[in-house]
């Protein structure tokens, strides 16, 4: 995609994504950030009814009687985008690829958050990190990132999603949002997952293609994986074998699904063509 193809796409999912940031997106996933940044504001003695936790037992000791520290929230964010740029996610066969979806949701979310006065950051991830963006303000900033989603050249190479994550961790220590967009087709570890979603509060996004999870009867065909460069060929006109496979794929996501949920982590399952503003608008209202 050379550069003036990325500047229209930018445009036209600006355009797009304006009123259904305004409409759904504006200011919901405030309400959702679980233990949101608390600032320190003052120490009164205790009353009954204040949380334990926050005795703050330094001047408790000193006055000999208790005290507690007043926090108040942080109303300012960081949301942080982790997109996977693993060449399975430059695909598709319906309405775009999965990329181009991607960037608009991230577009949404970007322009939600620049409402809120919010940051936004992007990392860009493969067989490794490959790009990140600072989090940010400002409308500019937004498509700045999702410029990088549309015109970054995808790798030939299985995402490692634990490397994503401990990059995150270990760079970003401030409590945050984060959008992690990727198929999961590819394998991660429960316990990286687990204490990634205690240090933040995560929302996995999961993007497939209709053809994905079912695989049409078109006879004798030769298949090759976009990352591993590995080929098989498949008779697709078995019945037997287009179920198992459609049977496989549901299995293998219903166990990402419940990972996500065992570490306290939010996940949410998109084709390429839903409504993604409806979807995540409901999944902010049940957090």
């Amino acid at each position: 995609m050379n550069i003036q193809d990325v500047i229209r796409k930018v445009k036209q999912i600006e355009i797009r994504t304006r009123k259904k940031t305004e409409a759904s997106l504006m200011g919901q996933y405030h309400s959702a950030f679980k233990g949101q940044g608390m600032t320190f504001s003052e120490v009164r003695p205790y009353q009954f009814g204040d949380e334990i936790r926050r005795i703050d037992w330094n001047k408790t000791a000193r006055f000999r009687e208790p005290y507690v520290k007043m926090m108040e929230e942080e109303r300012e964010l960081t949301v942080m985008l982790m997109v996977d740029v693993s060449a399975s996610m430059d695909y598709g066969t319906h309405t775009e690829l999965k990329r181009d979806y991607v960037a608009e949701i991230c577009a949404s979310i970007g322009f939600s958050a620049v409402g809120n006065n919010d940051k936004v950051g992007l990392i860009l991830f493969a067989d490794k990190v490959c790009k990140v963006i600072p989090p940010q303000k400002g409308r500019k900033h937004i498509l700045a990132i999702v410029s990088q989603i549309l015109s970054f050249d995808y790798i030939k190479a299985k995402a490692n999603i634990d490397t994503a994550f401990e990059y995150m961790m270990n760079v970003f220590k401030r409590k945050s949002f984060v959008f992690m967009f990727s198929d999961f087709e590819d394998s991660y570890t429960p316990k990286i997952l687990r204490v990634a979603a205690g240090k933040h509060s995560l929302l996995g996004m999961r993007i497939y293609d209709g053809k994905d999870m079912e695989i049409p009867d078109i006879g004798y065909t030769l298949f090759t994986d976009s990352e591993s460069g590995r080929q098989i060929w498949v008779n697709t006109s078995s019945a037997r074998w287009r179920y198992n496979y459609a049977e496989q794929q549901k299995q293998k996501f219903a166990v990402v699904k419940e990972d996500f949920e065992n570490a306290s982590a939010g996940f949410i399952s998109l084709k390429t063509g839903d409504d993604y503003a409806r979807n995540l608008y409901q999944y902010f209202q049940i957090k």
